[in-house]
């Protein structure tokens, strides 16, 4: 059996850093504007736990992408598959990650890949190369958390 999971990101600006990660993955940011609009009616959330961002209303504080080809819940926009989900929190980052996302271009593209995500807002931390076990580069998001580009 297999199982849906999300992986869940802290961050000091989730919808820019889920912005980011969408377009670096080619996944599709959730739209939770239909849930939230039906809670806030209900009178089960209130206003302030509620901003805008590109047009949609979102969960402050929180935004989340999906796999394009996974199944996700029409009403709440939840995706039901492969997820990131980006909650803020007060503390800032402070050491290296423990976990984290590798990113695999097409072979004899990674100039191309970087040069991408550089465009997105991705920065070059150092470049490795081991010869037949492969080349790649470690980068970081525009939050700074580490991600490989290969």
């Amino acid at each position: 059996m297999t199982l849906d999971w999300k992986l869940v990101i802290d961050t000091a600006d989730a919808p820019a850093l889920a912005d980011f990660w969408a377009a670096a993955l080619g996944y599709r940011v959730e739209d939770p504007s239909a849930l939230i609009e039906r809670l806030l009616a209900a009178g089960q959330l209130p206003e302030d736990a509620v901003t805008e961002h590109n047009g949609h209303r979102i969960f402050r504080g929180y935004a989340a992408i999906r796999h394009p080809d996974d199944p996700y819940d029409e009403v709440s926009g939840i995706g039901r598959g492969r997820r990131l989900l980006f909650q803020d929190v007060p503390e800032p980052k402070t050491v290296k990650n423990r976990l984290h996302i590798d990113i695999h271009g097409e072979r004899g593209r990674l100039d191309e890949l970087v040069t991408r995500l550089e465009a997105l807002g991705a920065t070059r931390v150092r470049e490795h190369d081991q010869g037949p076990a492969g080349h790649w580069w470690i980068m970081q998001d525009p939050e700074g958390n580490e991600f490989c580009a290969a």
